[in-house]
This record gives structure tokens, C-alpha cells and sequence, in this order.
């Protein structure tokens, strides 16, 4: 008898999303269950999850599996950046209803490939996934939370709070502090990680910058926009991370740096 009550219980909760959280949130305290990523996600939400690839045939497959599999309702709007690995190839394979595939003729950059993404976006929040396995799409439910509780228009997930993360290059890890020192000067923002590929938006803002930045320069780009516009919040919060090699495909280099200091000022300064 008493097996049977907790198979019903199980049946019950299985069913119901809000029913599971609402016991989650009784046992362990709302708190925690916010610390955890464990949210209610509301009626007719769906997320935006925007891929720029390029030249990812090796990780491509694995994740949008992955992204496929954060119980979220979404969409997927993938940007080939003119490949030419056969990463093409394999987004055309994948391409569905769920998965949309953009191909870009000519090879532009992360930047352009984003904007091109951003135009075709219809959910109600968009997020930035790169086509590698450095960052967990798992953690979408945390990085959501802040816009889904009313606290934010914009979020950062940042590889500087987490608990854990794979050790990164030293010269990288000190560019990364660098570059985000000096945006937090020009914005008057207290970043920890302004390179951060979780960069999460309600679509609304997104799609109502103008952005110009063909290549990395995306990154302080939009940083400092939002901060101009003073009038969205933003939040940080913690993610792990898994830095790749050049060797694996890392592909952002000392001129990317460089170029991120002048899109810092260009911006700061003039549109």
C-alpha cells in the first residue's frame, strides 16, 4: 500500500512541472531551489538560442543535442559562418522545425553571424551558445531565472563566481581581467566576466541595438551599449566552464584583444 501511494506521488509529479516545484521549494527552501536553477518557466514561454559556427564539425552534432535536451521550450537558430570543415553539411542534416539553419556566403565573423541570428529570434528571451562544449547549456535555467523572477532585463553568466572551471591559459586568464577592467572604467559597470559567451536578453532588447562588430568585437559592443542606454538591468551570474585549446578549435587571438580595447572606446564614445 505504502509503495503504491509513493508510485502515485511519483506519477503525479512527473506530470506536473509547477507540482514538482512547489514540493522542491517545501523541502529545500526557495533559496536553494534558486541557487539550484529549478524555475517555473511560464505558459507559452520559449527561449532563443542563437549557434554562431564556424569551422565546428567536430562538436557541432554533440551540441545541439545537448541544448536539445535543457527541458525548456525553444528554438534554435543556427548561423554557418561559411565553413568549410563540412559543418554545413552536418547542419543541414539536423536542420528541423525545432532547428533552424542560417547559411552565411561569406565568412564575416562571430559578431555578424550573432546579428544575422538575433534578426530571426521570436522568443521571449535570446541567449548566446557557442558552437563548442566550453560552457553547459544545463545552466540555462539558472541564467534565466533573474529575467523570469522580474530582477533583470539582461544576464552575464560568468566563469569567475563559479564553484568550478576548467583552468584556462594564464595569458588568457589576465586578457580576460584586462578586458574587463577596462569595460567596467568606460561603463561604470561592475563586471566580473564581459567575455563571457552567456550573454542572455529579453529579445526586445537585443533587437533594439544596433550593433556593428563583425567579429569579436561583439562582446564589449553590446556590453557598452546596454550600459549607455541606462535603462536595463543586469545581472551576473555563476557558471562553470571548460576551456578548449587552439588545438580543439579556439579561434579568438592577441588581435582580438586588441580590437576589443578600441570597440570599448569607439563605442563608449560614438555609435
Amino acid at each position: 500500500m505504502e509503495n503504491d501511494l509513493i508510485d502515485s506521488l511519483i506519477r503525479k509529479l512527473d506530470a506536473s512541472p509547477d507540482d514538482r516545484l512547489r514540493l522542491l521549494r517545501r523541502l529545500l527552501s526557495e533559496d536553494a531551489c534558486s541557487r539550484l536553477g529549478l524555475i517555473s518557466i511560464p505558459a507559452g514561454f520559449k527561449l532563443s538560442v542563437v549557434i554562431p559556427a564556424y569551422n565546428e564539425a567536430r562538436w557541432i552534432r554533440e551540441i545541439v543535442r545537448r541544448v536539445q535536451a535543457v527541458p525548456i521550450p525553444k528554438e534554435i537558430v543556427i548561423v554557418d559562418d561559411c565553413s568549410t570543415d563540412g559543418t554545413g553539411d552536418i547542419l543541414r542534416e539536423l536542420e528541423s522545425d525545432a532547428v533552424r539553419v542560417i547559411h552565411q556566403q561569406v565568412n564575416q565573423g562571430k559578431g555578424a553571424a550573432l546579428r544575422e541570428g538575433f534578426r530571426h529570434c521570436t522568443g521571449d528571451i535570446v541567449i548566446v551558445q557557442d558552437a563548442d562544449l566550453e560552457v553547459n547549456p544545463a545552466e540555462y535555467p539558472r541564467l534565466l531565472q533573474p529575467i523570469l523572477d522580474g530582477r533583470a532585463d539582461v544576464v552575464y553568466g560568468s566563469r569567475f563566481l563559479g564553484e568550478s572551471h576548467g583552468v584556462m591559459l594564464y595569458r588568457h586568464y589576465w586578457a580576460n581581467k584586462l578586458l574587463t577592467a577596462l569595460t567596467n572604467l568606460v561603463t561604470n559597470l561592475k563586471l566580473t566576466d564581459m567575455e563571457t559567451c552567456y550573454k542572455v536578453f529579453r529579445r526586445e532588447v537585443i533587437q533594439g541595438l544596433h550593433l556593428r562588430s563583425n567579429r569579436f568585437g561583439f562582446e564589449p559592443e553590446v556590453t557598452v551599449k546596454i550600459a549607455r542606454a541606462r535603462k536595463w538591468r543586469i545581472y551576473e551570474v555563476p557558471i562553470t566552464s571548460s576551456s578548449r585549446t587552439y588545438e580543439e578549435g579556439k579561434k579568438i587571438g592577441w588581435k582580438d584583444g586588441v580590437n576589443a580595447i578600441y570597440c570599448l572606446i569607439r563605442y563608449r564614445l560614438f555609435d
